[in-house]
């Protein structure tokens, strides 16, 4: 029985995750910040380990014992959030973990980074991991901090031997998301007789795909090389559509204009400039809701095994998940 530690395990992520590799026989080992919610995590008989992936000696105490590692702590909003904190837990934290699992001698890293660290394409020609960076101009905290982390994690593969694979999830939907977190655009969609919707477009994935995709990694990926499991290419009209078909709701739907979502949030930054506090909606944030994020999840279909799940279901279950614990009444 291989130990594994799961950094973020109380995210919707880990906490899919650890259920997964519990199944599976695999010791599972929970780092998570003290206080945090464990609802998802209730009844499983693995150790939990507070500590704060900022703290180097936490996190080196943390790794220590354990065959593998997957570090999914991050802090993921895109707005009301300062660089120094993306800073503090995306990239500090993940050199943290990388200095564990070198002095532990860890048999493989999965690091799990976004897609945005990999440049979009269209609905017709995706992005896929050949793709450079290309969203410095969307000036995320979030975005420019995990592209920092999954480059020094690269980087650590070539200049000591790390045994790290990278993980690019899209954007992902599925239950068991206590926060909650994806789930807050799930919810956006919901009961509303008007529902206002952004002009862009992104992929989608179910959190089970991903999860398969982690398990997969740590016998079969590549160290230093990305995966980007990405799901299904959807215009949020599409999504919203498909989710109020499933909700049995028809609400009259208004697509913002670009123009007004950038100039809400252009006036969003400017208030975080002078009063050191960052609107809900920032420039950031108006840039990515306007734009196609549209990937290629097909390497990892072919290399890590992963079957995607179609969007109806991912939504079926996730909708479910929501109603049953009372997040939609």
């Amino acid at each position: 029985m291989k130990k594994i530690l799961i950094t973020g395990a109380n995210g919707l992520l880990g906490t899919n995750l650890a259920w997964h590799l519990y199944r599976l026989g695999y010791q599972v080992h929970l780092f998570v910040r003290p206080g945090a919610d464990l609802r998802g995590l209730a009844g499983m008989p693995a150790q939990v380990i507070y500590g704060r992936i900022d703290h180097a000696e936490q996190v080196s105490a943390a790794v220590s014992g354990c065959q593998y590692v997957v570090h999914a702590a991050s802090i993921t909003d895109q707005w009301g959030i300062g660089f120094e904190d993306y800073e503090r837990v995306n990239f500090k934290g993940t050199r943290h973990i990388v200095a564990a699992c070198l002095e532990h001698q860890i048999e493989k890293l999965i690091h799990v980074s976004t897609a945005n660290t990999i440049g979009p394409g269209t609905r017709h020609q995706p992005g896929t991991e050949l793709n450079g960076f290309s969203l410095f101009q969307a000036d995320s905290g979030y975005i420019n901090s995990k592209y920092l982390a999954q480059q020094y994690v690269q980087e650590q593969v070539q200049a000591r031997a790390l045994p790290a694979i990278i993980i690019n999830p899209t954007f992902i939907i599925g239950p068991r998301d206590y926060k909650p977190s994806s789930g807050k655009l799930l919810l956006h969609g919901l009961r509303k007789r008007l529902l206002l919707y952004p002009p862009g477009g992104k992929n989608f994935v179910y959190v089970d795909d991903v999860c398969q995709g982690i398990i997969n990694a740590i016998h079969l990926g590549e160290p230093g090389n990305c995966y980007l499991l990405a799901g299904h290419n959807h215009t949020y009209k599409e999504f919203f559509q498909l989710l109020n078909r499933l909700a049995e709701q028809r609400p009259f739907m208004f697509r913002i204009p670009a123009w007004v979502l950038k100039t809400a949030g252009l006036m969003g930054s400017l208030k975080g400039i002078l009063t050191g506090k960052p609107g809900k909606l920032t420039w950031s944030a108006a840039y990515l809701l306007c734009m196609g994020n549209y990937y290629s999840g097909e390497k990892a279909g072919i290399d890590l095994r992963v079957n995607y799940t179609p969007m109806e279901i991912a939504l079926s279950k996730a909708l479910n998940w929501f109603r049953a614990n009372h997040y939609i009444y």
